[in-house]
This record gives structure tokens, sequence and C-alpha cells, in this order.
């Protein structure tokens, strides 16, 4: 069963160009040590989150239909869902842009979506190159992210990529190497870690790295994109 686990009823910054909402979805078959959306992704955590009725959610989106152009759809990891697809169709029924975020683990669920033209915009989180398994805390079948790279990127339709940068996780060589991997693609971010609420309680206490240091990488790899920047 779909669960939404939060609402965030005017976003200008996640969809670009389009004024929209985000709904979170509950669920995640990662466990990024970073990861600071812990009520969207541990179920101990998901169990105390308040839920939203899905109908309350529709019933929203009703009330918004002259106001927003998009629906964010993130989580979470939205393609646990078996849903998702009745989800995003009754969201498309009602006029409504949809941009996935993703982590790109189930490639089977974003062809689906694909095929059935259900996505204005995609964005998948790059979590590393070989070393998954260190970056997401479990184990990853590296086959299938790179299998949903090359869809977004043949897709037809707009994306991005991008990665959080986190100390003890990722260097400027690694960035160097997903770069090699993705490019060339239309757009990648570089977005700095917030230590703040982790799922490994460690790492709120570990600094971010500095904005200069973002930027050095950034004008590095730009010439592989139409777009890079730092978030």
């Amino acid at each position: 069963m779909l669960v939404i686990g939060g609402l965030q009823k005017l976003t200008l910054i996640d969809f670009p160009g389009k004024i929209a909402c985000t709904v979170f979805l509950s669920g995640c078959n990662f466990r990024c040590p970073w990861c600071y959306s812990k009520e969207l992704v541990l179920p101990q955590n998901i169990a105390m989150q308040p839920k939203i009725p899905e109908k309350q959610f529709f019933d929203f989106l009703k009330t918004r239909e002259e106001l927003l152009a998009g629906v964010v759809v993130c989580g979470g990891e939205p393609t646990t869902h078996k849903d998702l697809p009745q989800f995003i169709k009754k969201i498309k029924k009602m006029n409504f842009l949809v941009k996935l975020d993703t982590n790109g683990s189930n490639p089977r669920a974003l062809r689906g979506l694909l095929k059935d033209h259900l996505l204005d915009y995609v964005a998948m989180d790059i979590k590393q190159n070989q070393k998954y398994n260190e970056a997401t805390g479990t184990k990853v079948n590296l086959g299938k992210i790179k299998e949903s790279v090359e869809l977004i990127k043949n897709s037809g339709i707009d994306y991005e990529f991008r990665t959080t940068m986190v100390p003890q996780i990722h260097t400027k060589e690694d960035i160097a190497e997903i770069v090699r991997w993705i490019a060339p693609a239309k757009k990648y971010y570089l977005q700095n870690f917030l230590p703040e609420k982790t799922i490994d309680p460690a790492f709120e206490e570990m600094r971010p790295y500095p904005p200069e240091y973002l930027l050095e990488i950034q004008k590095a790899v730009a010439p592989f994109f139409e777009v890079c920047e730092v978030r």
C-alpha cells in the first residue's frame, strides 16, 4: 500500500521552472548513513510519522488546479511502491506535470513509467561509482543503477543527475569517476551534505565540505554537461 508521509504544499525550486508541490512517499530500500529523512526511511520512524490519506492529497490537488503546474514525487524511494503508476496516473489526469526523484535502483519500474508517458522530469541521485554499498548502507545491484542512468538519458524528457558530497564518503576523485561514467549528460548538480538528524548519528557531528571545494570540483567537471552547478 502506498504511504504518504509528507506534503510540501508549495515549492519554487524542486521542479525546475515550475510552481509545484512535493509529495513524500514513505519507505526506502537504501540506508544512506548521512540521510536526513529517516522519518521516511526507517520502519520505526515511519510508524511514528503522521500519514496523509490519499484522498486528502487529491482533495488538496483539486484546490490547486489553477495555481500549481506540477507535482514532485519523492521519498524515501517512490519506486518501492507497486501502486506508484496508478498514483501518478491520477495526478496526470488532473493535468499536472510530474517530476520523479529516484535513487535509480528499480529500472523496471522506471521503464514502465517512461513507457506510459507518466513522467515529465526525472532527478536521479548518483551515490557513488563503485563504492555503492558503502555509500548506501546496503548491498546494491550496480548494474540496475547504470541501467537507470541510460534509461533516463535516452528518455527524451528533461532530467538531472545529482550527488550529495559527504566527507568520508566522497572525494574529488570519486566525483571524477562518476562523471566518467554518466557523461555526457544534460544536467549534473553537486549538493553539500547537511549534518542534521542523520540515519547514522555519527554524521551529525561531521562538518560539511567548504563551499569552495565543491566549486572547485564543479569547474573541473562542468565541460562534460550542458548544465553543471553547485546547489
